[in-house]
């Protein structure tokens, strides 16, 4: 037999390495806080040496313990690929996803068909989030966020699936109703706004060369609120691109001004460094960064 460590214990040393909490590793493995220390103890007496120091009230693993957690990672990982690929081969696989909800709605599900064709036999498990900057938790197998700073997530692997742009979007209905030619028709005109997006019309306004103008703004809480109210004529919005591409292809909104753009943070799909990466895995966020360039 080979002279390995208890398998056990190191499933616990690693996530409570990767979150720097007894406590968080205890809710995420379903275990105590005792149990988790008592685990952890048990492998410091194996290898004979501290794995973890106290730095206020969170337990965090020594540098030699954060480089012997980053080769567990790895180790289970080829476990994970391993087993995947002895399991059985019509074994249906579930893969949960976490997206917000207007990527969900705009981008993700219409697009899941062109996925399923080539993975049948993958269930893919969306929720949804409202705000795309709130705090990871646990529960999914791959999120889908905004961003690109990869240390905004320490804890996942950051792959860039889409970039964005904004510009302004309205009604054709609207457009042709209010004889709107040229930017500085916009300034007299009702504006839509979305408080999960504050400085899309200041930033679009900014790169037209426009003053600020202080006439009548709704402000809605979600993009895809606004973006109805858009569609239903109540006035003009900023739209985010290619997100809503397919509502322009099919006549239901407009943009007047498509070369005045503002770049944004694209989005990026985050795996957790622990995460059973599977070839489903895999191949969802190779189609999800294949899907963002067409």
């Amino acid at each position: 037999m080979r002279k390995l460590p208890p398998l056990s214990a190191l499933r616990v040393f690693e996530v409570a390495a990767r979150t720097s909490s007894y406590v968080e590793a205890g809710a995420e493995l379903g275990l105590t806080h005792g149990a988790v220390s008592r685990q952890i103890t048990a492998l410091e007496t194996w290898l004979g040496q501290r794995l973890f120091v106290r730095i206020g009230r969170r337990m965090v693993a020594t540098q030699a313990a954060r480089a012997f957690a980053m080769e567990i990672s790895r180790s289970f990982d080829r476990i994970m690929v391993a087993a995947d690929a002895c399991g059985r081969p019509s074994a249906r696989r579930v893969l949960r996803v976490s997206a917000p909800t207007t990527f969900a709605m705009r981008r993700l599900i219409p697009r899941l068909e062109h996925f399923q064709a080539t993975w049948p036999d993958v269930e893919i498990n969306v929720t949804t989030v409202t705000i795309v900057q709130e705090e990871l938790r646990r529960g999914f197998d791959v999120a889908i966020r905004r961003g690109s700073e990869a240390e905004a997530w320490p804890q996942h692997h950051a792959v860039e699936v889409l970039e964005e742009y904004d510009t302004v979007i309205a009604s054709p209905a609207f457009l042709a109703e209010h004889g709107i030619r040229s930017p500085q028709d916009i300034l007299d005109k009702p504006l839509i706004a979305t408080e999960t997006r504050p400085r899309d019309w200041a930033d679009w306004l900014n790169a037209a060369g426009l003053p600020h103008p202080t006439g009548r703004r709704q402000v809605f809480d979600h993009f895809f609120i606004s973006l109805q109210a858009i569609g239903d004529g109540f006035g003009l919005g900023i739209g985010a691109f290619p997100l809503i591409e397919r509502e322009v292809a099919l006549g239901r909104l407009s943009t007047p001004f498509p070369d005045i753009r503002v770049p944004r943070r694209g989005y990026v799909a985050l795996i957790p460094f622990d995460a059973d990466k599977s070839p489903a895995l895999t191949g969802f966020v190779e189609w999800l960064v294949a899907e963002g360039k067409t």
